[in-house]
């Protein structure tokens, strides 16, 4: 692979844009660049930050899972019952990411072992938990949780010398952990083989279903603690939390160059597609700019996440195919 070809990976031109938009708008926005407003800005990305790690890895074995924000409401309005009926906190978050993980293995379950294709199963447990959420709490708010741990939540508490929120710090730890694992292991290159061809990697010797319904799992307990970690950011549990939060997830990892189809993408890409939605949309707030903008926006980047590689792919295709076709120059014959 040439230098220029690396430039010109996706997931490069999504850094690329990512510097571009924090130039952008430190240059036309007051307060953009300010440490105070940057700790917001990635604070309030941190649940998606969060839920797109084991989304990525999803993706690139050729799943989806959009139950991810069913599933942090379901755990909010958990957490928000359990708490409001006396419960100690501390034991309402393991209860909540049993029940993610309960959440997870079910849809594993009807993609592994029923058949079911990822995308109609995660649709249908989209509803399922959605419902639940509404079961468990009803229409009703549950606040005043307990204040170490809403302070942990928060952009105003920080790591300690540096502008970094908590709940950002732990997602980086976490991107690190699953970068290693997705391109340093074979566990992640068994991810990549499923995601290319899976009859082949079944063929050799991958334990393809027992890897997807992992992952199934690994999906519902993060999406379980993302919709804790919003629930004390917000200071308030309510079935209605995250709604709609899986459109961000899924743009945010498509715009960082993971295919669709699985087999391709890098974790650093996916990581700055998050970085760039979350500071467009905060640019764009800062702006005054409404959220039924924001969410045009995200859709658009999301058409683009998908068209745009599709696009690049069918040029290339066509200019080998051309390059193959067209016939070289004939050779000089010998003067007898």
């Amino acid at each position: 692979m040439t230098a220029l070809t690396k430039f010109l990976r996706w997931d490069s031109v999504v850094g690329i844009l990512l510097i571009s938009v924090f130039l952008v708008g430190t240059g036309s926005t007051e307060g953009f660049a300010e440490t105070a407003n940057l700790s917001a800005a990635l604070n309030d990305i941190a649940e998606v930050a969060l839920i797109a790690l084991p989304m990525t890895l999803l993706v690139v074995a050729g799943q989806v899972d959009l139950s991810v924000a069913s599933m942090l409401g379901l755990s909010s309005a958990l957490a928000g019952s359990l708490w409001d009926a006396g419960y100690a906190f501390e034991m309402v978050v393991p209860i909540c990411l049993l029940v993610g993980a309960l959440g997870g293995l079910l849809n594993g379950w009807l993609v592994t072992r029923v058949g079911l294709p990822s995308l109609a199963v995660t649709i249908g447990t989209l509803a399922l938990f959605r419902g639940l959420a509404s079961v468990v709490l009803g229409t009703k708010a549950v606040a005043d949780f307990p204040e170490t741990y809403a302070q942990w939540a928060t952009y105003t508490e920080t790591v300690p010398g540096t502008f970094i929120p908590y709940p950002v710090a732990l997602f980086i730890v976490l991107a690190v952990i699953t970068a290693v694992v997705l391109h340093c292991t074979g566990f992640g290159r068994s991810l990549f083989a499923i995601g290319a061809q899976e009859d082949a990697a079944y063929f050799a010797g991958i334990r393809v279903k027992r890897i997807k319904l992992a992952l199934f799992v690994v999906s519902g307990v993060v999406a379980s603690f993302a919709g804790i970690v919003y629930t004390l950011r917000y200071g308030s549990a309510r079935a209605d939390n995250g709604l709609g939060l899986e459109l961000v997830v899924i743009a945010s990892v498509l715009l960082g160059g993971i295919d669709f189809d699985g087999g391709k993408g890098t974790l650093g890409g996916a990581v700055a597609g998050v970085l760039l939605i979350g500071l467009l949309r905060n640019l764009l707030t800062l702006n005054d700019i409404s959220s039924e903008i924001q969410v045009v926006v995200t859709g658009l980047l999301l058409i683009a996440s998908v068209l745009t590689p599709r696009i690049v792919s069918v040029v290339s295709e066509r200019r080998h195919r051309r390059a193959a076709t067209t016939p070289g120059p004939k050779a000089s014959q010998p003067v007898s």
